[in-house]
């Protein structure tokens, strides 16, 4: 379904849906056309969906885990079509369980949620027929999308509780089109909007890809908050005027310390907000915590196409012959964070201890 985007209500859409029953399929919103046209993708293969991860067409940590989980259904429902017996359905939902989870090596999401889908299937009977492990999958990717959309209300609740009055400053998008709910930085400044508090939202553009002036932009007004777009660069420059109250931002992958990985430039941001005195928060569910890592030089960067850089929107934007360095996150150290946001509670001051007091209870 193509439709052009100005002619949508305001509900934003979400990045991703399962049609149908367990015999149906999975649906994931091409967001490399937004903010002028709305087109869903069926991705009924696994490598269908494994090009919309990489390719960006679904994109936003929590989002691509959503993604992995339900991929894991469009594999067994691959299994079931090929008519395979019960050994072999599981071998090949373990097969391109690995495809999913490799897609994008940042986020740390994806590999949570496949990984913690091919648990419940290692937990089914061992006889169960291809099409009883699609039912196994199919509800465990729906609570898992369930799951997410709530844990983006508690997220949204909690960060509009600490957030200062005052203007805005965000980096890429981290609302609906990358969660299964109302988002993680954006759920809490859409929160903090709809309890009563009057605010400009800037975002930054986030190059190479827009995310933020074609995403976050178009969420924000869609949902009439206003919204000032500025490019990358000018960010110290807004932050040296005074006008922002706070920065927030959303996150790929945090470590056992408390560093953040998260879309290119957002290291930079970070250093600018705290040579202005400006607070720096993350918000991010838990899933998004990768424990086993104890720092963020651990942390892998995924590099992309030199073209992002080079033709940004398909358009020359360098000679030919020029090279591009074009890595896709960046680490920002827990000392430049003022806190982190997750639906447990708010980690402050970012540590080891209050890390694991939040998220394990200790």
């Amino acid at each position: 379904m193509n439709q052009p985007a100005s002619s949508l209500s305001t509900a934003i859409p979400t990045p991703l849906r399962w049609v149908g029953e367990s015999d149906g399929h999975l649906e994931v919103l091409d967001q490399t056309l937004l903010p002028t046209q709305l087109a869903w993708i069926a991705c009924r293969g696994v490598d269908v969906l494994v090009e919309a991860i990489q390719s960006l067409r679904i994109r936003g940590a929590p989002a691509i885990g959503i993604a992995g989980a339900y991929g894991l259904v469009v594999a067994a429902r691959e299994a079931v079509d090929a008519g395979f017996m019960p050994e072999r359905a599981r071998s090949h939902v373990r097969q391109q369980a690995e495809a999913l989870a490799c897609a994008r090596p940042t986020a740390v999401n994806l590999r949570w949620a496949v990984e913690r889908s091919l648990a419940v299937l290692e937990r089914a009977a061992r006889d169960a027929s291809a099409g009883a492990i699609v039912t196994i999958l199919l509800d465990e990717a729906l609570a898992i999308h369930e799951e997410d959309r709530r844990l983006c209300t508690a997220i949204g609740r909690y960060g509009a509780a600490i957030l200062p009055a005052g203007d805005l400053l965000t980096h890429c998008n981290t609302g609906t089109l990358a969660t299964g709910g109302d988002g993680t930085a954006l759920a809490v400044i859409t929160t903090a909007w709809q309890e009563g508090r009057r605010f400009m939202v800037f975002a930054d553009e986030t190059r190479p890809l827009f995310q933020g002036s074609r995403l976050t932009a178009w969420e924000l007004v869609q949902r009439g908050i206003p919204v000032t777009v500025l490019v990358d660069a000018a960010a110290g420059q807004l932050l040296r005027t005074g006008r922002i109250a706070a920065c927030i931002v959303g996150a790929d992958r945090i470590t056992a310390a408390g560093d953040v990985a998260n879309k290119i430039g957002t290291y930079s941001l970070a250093l600018l907000a705290a040579a202005h005195g400006v607070p720096f928060f993350v918000a991010a569910p838990s899933s998004t915590f990768d424990l086993s890592m104890d720092s963020g030089d651990g942390i892998p960067i995924e590099q992309r196409d030199g073209d992002e850089v080079l033709r940004p929107l398909g358009r020359a934007a360098a000679p030919e012959g020029a090279h591009a360095y074009n890595p896709a996150f960046d680490v920002t150290p827990a000392r430049l964070i003022r806190a982190i946001i997750t639906e447990r509670g708010v980690i402050e001051p970012v540590s080891r201890n209050r890390i694991e007091e939040i998220l394990l209870g200790h």
